[in-house]
Order: C-alpha cells, then structure tokens, then sequence
C-alpha cells in the first residue's frame, strides 16, 4: 500500500542526484589539479574544490538519508506522516542553506567567509569536513530536529518494526553525534579526539544503521523473504557493527597524542570491522537468493547486491589493509587512505541511497518499476560506476604504496612534491576512470527520462 504523504520523499532524491552531479565534477576539477597545479587558479584553488568536493558528498547523502526515511517510515509505520508540510519546509531550508553555504565558498575567502557568519561569537570552522559556517551548522541542527521530530512521532503513532527502529536509532545518532561540530578546543589533541566523534562515529557507527535499515526495507520488498528472517540479520549485523565501531574509532587516536593503549583498541577492534560489512554481503546474497517472487525492478535488487559486495570491498578489505598500527605508522595519510575513503562511500552510503531511489522512485511516479530500457540504463549506470570505482581504487592504492616506499620507508626518503611527481602517472590514470565515472553517472540521470512501456504500482 501506498502513502500520500510518501510524496515528500520525491523532491529530496532528486536534490540528492544533482548534488551527486556536482560533488563529481568537482572531484574531476580537483582531480586535474593534482597533475596540472594552476588549472582555474585563482578562481577555484584546490583547497576550495576538495572542500566543495566533500561537503556535497555528506549534504547529498543527508538528502538522500531524508528522502529514504520520509518515503520508508509511513510503509513500516502503516501510516501518515505526522506532518508532510514540516518535511516540505524543512526540504527547502536545507537546500537553500547547502546552496548559499557552497556560493560562499565559491565567492569569497574562507576567512571572509568566516568573518561574515559570526565565527568569532563561537568558533567551529575550518576542520576538514566540518567546514561550514557556524549559521549553517546550526541551520543543519535546526533541519535534523524537525525532520527526527516528524518521523519519531510517526513511529509512534504507528506499528513498530525493527527496520524503522534501527533506522531512527542510526538518524538520531547522526544528529546527536554533529553536536560534537560545535565543540572546537583550542588544544590541538583534544580538538581532533572529539572531531572524531562526528566523523568516525557517523561514517563507521551511525551511518552503518542507516545503511543496515535501507538494506533490509528493500530487500523485504524485492524478494518477498519473511520479515522476521531479514529482521534476525539486521540485529546481528548492527550489534557487531556497534561493538567494532564504537571502539574502532581508536585507529584515528594513533599518531595524535593520545595513550598508547589506543594503539591495542584500535587495532584489535577495527581488524574486526570488516565482519559486520562481509555479513552484509552474505545476507543480501542470501535473501536475493531465497526470494519468493521476481520483482519487476531488476535495477534495485543489482543495486542492493552491489551495495553488500562494494561496502565490504571499501570499508572491509580496503579499511582494513591499514588499519593495524604498526602498518598505518607507514601508510597514514597517503594515497591510500584516500583509496579507502573513496570505495568505502561509495560502496557503503552512494550504492545504498541510489539503491533506495531506485525502488522507491518509480513508485512515486505511479508504477511498480521503470521501463525495461531505463532499467537497462540504469544497470549499465551500475556497471561503469562502480567498475570506474574500482579502478580509481586501485590506481590510488599503487599510488599510496609507492608514496610509501619513497617517502616513508626507505633509508633515503624523497621530498613530498619529489614523490608527487614520480606517481603523476596513477594521478592521470585516476582523471580517467574519474570521467568514465561521470558518464556512468550521466547515463543514470538520463534513465529518469527513458520511455518505454511499464507497469503500473
């Protein structure tokens, strides 16, 4: 059955594609950067692209994080939004406040920037990730809290399911955690200890929840798998997501002035982090394989599939292979932690939304799935993305061993550009299969558009 108040769902996914839109392309700019130094200098200096770059990134998974919910809680609820207008509102506040904040950037220097938002009342700008106005911040605040007040209530009034109760548990997580935003101490040590706190606990705690409940909702829809079945999964992969998590964040505390117990904790727990994401891949295959009915929307069931093999390739496999200590004493903020950090989203948050939009999009244009010539768009979307994915990877992970060896682990280590220069080769090598991405990405976009015959919903 179908909700009215399902609708609001529909303009937050197609906020959260043209923001993805843009997050690419100005990862292609910073991309070109890397090899060709003074490419849009002065107007677009690397620092401002990669902080355009990252900001988008989370601004277009919270819209995406929104619209899943708003589309998933009247479904499990079996019941109205409490407040379809508030989620109205609330979507035009936060893409006017996430357009304005980037058009600063953009603008004007970010000291400026700094100057004019009232950061010297209470200062909480310039830490990677968490570089927006405080305005904005507390505009974030502001959204989060109507729309966890919007969907609680609804849960309330309605049935209870593990899904929707794991996937509260993951938003109000994610909004308790950003208050650790606000809190910037002027000890370095200290700042960085608590900057984890939003970073790491969203990305390897909350998130994984959010992750866990959008999984298991489309998985119950696509192949008709008892409920209960999915639902024991979903408690066993969140529980070793909470425990290796939590106490994971500790990989972060290595090299920063902390005790050296962090050294043991991080270690041990984040070797077992890769368990919850392997676990994943195992229960969507599992449920994919046991399903009672095929599905009209082959697209959302490739994308869930992906989304379990991509985040435990990322956040497992590529997560773990520095994770230990005395590895990471080596490896820490070379090419391949950014080789990590790119597959993880990708495959753990990127793969999840539009796995969600998938589904859930066509219904909210009156039908039980696209066409089959979008749905094959769509599929070819999934391919060259993810296999541009891949290979962006790899090129970056040869990129971070070779950094390594010569600026690292020699006897004669090289100056940093001196590295730089001798690994140009896997930076043009990654513009490639950047742009290959963004076709990928292209021919997703233009499957919304595709015509074709369809089923009703």
């Amino acid at each position: 059955m179908q909700y009215q108040s399902q609708a609001v769902a529909k303009p937050y996914f197609i906020a959260a594609i043209g923001l993805f839109v843009g997050q690419i392309l100005f990862g292609l700019i910073m991309g070109y950067q890397y090899v060709v130094g003074d490419f849009l200098f002065p107007a677009l200096p690397f620092n401002v692209a990669r902080m355009v770059h990252t900001n988008l990134l989370i601004v277009w998974l919270l819209f995406g994080f929104m619209g899943a919910a708003y589309y998933m809680i009247p479904e499990e609820s079996e019941t109205e939004l409490v407040s379809p207008g508030l989620a109205k509102l609330m979507f035009w506040i936060f893409l006017i406040a996430g357009a304005l904040t980037i058009v600063g950037y953009l603008a004007v220097p970010y000291a400026t920037l700094a100057k004019m938002t009232g950061n010297d009342i209470l200062p909480t700008m310039g830490r990677e990730f968490l570089e927006q106005p405080l305005i904005t911040k507390a505009g974030i605040v502001v959204v989060a809290l109507a729309f966890l007040f919007n969907i609680t209530l609804t849960v309330l009034k309605g049935r209870k399911t593990s899904v929707s109760l794991v996937l509260l548990l993951g938003l109000w997580g994610l909004a308790v955690f950003f208050l650790f935003s606000f809190y910037n101490p002027a000890n370095l040590v200290v700042d960085k200890y608590y900057w984890w706190w939003v970073v790491h606990l969203w990305v390897e705690g909350v998130w994984e929840l959010i992750l866990g409940a959008l999984l298991a909702f489309v998985l119950i829809k696509v192949t008709g798998v008892d409920r209960e079945v999915i639902e024991k999964w979903l408690y066993i992969i969140i529980a070793m997501t909470l425990i290796t998590g939590i106490i994971g964040t500790g990989h972060h505390y290595y090299w920063i002035g902390t005790p050296e117990y962090w050294q043991w904790f991080g270690s041990v727990f984040s070797a077992l982090e890769p368990i919850p994401f392997f676990m994943m891949t195992v229960f969507a295959f599992n449920m994919v394989n046991r399903r009672r009915r095929e599905h009209p929307n082959k697209a959302a069931t490739l994308w869930a599939l992906g989304t379990g093999v991509m985040a435990f390739l990322g956040a497992g496999v590529w997560g773990f292979l520095h994770t230990l200590a005395p590895v990471n004493y080596y490896t820490h903020g070379t090419q391949i932690t950014a080789a990590h950090g790119h597959m993880a989203f990708y495959g753990a948050y990127v793969l999840v939304v539009l796995t969600i939009i998938s589904y859930a999009m066509p219904i909210l244009r009156g039908r039980a799935a696209n066409s089959e010539r979008a749905q094959v768009m769509e599929m070819w979307a999934f391919w060259l993305m993810t296999v541009a994915m891949v290979f962006i990877t790899l090129f970056l992970t040869a990129a971070g061993i070779l950094q390594v060896w010569l600026q690292r682990a020699t006897d004669t280590p090289l100056p940093f550009m001196a590295v730089q220069e001798k690994i140009a080769l896997f930076y043009w090598l990654r513009e490639a299969t950047g742009v290959v991405f963004l076709i990928g990405l292209i021919v997703y976009v233009l499957s919304f558009f595709a015509k074709g015959e369809t089923k009703a919903a």
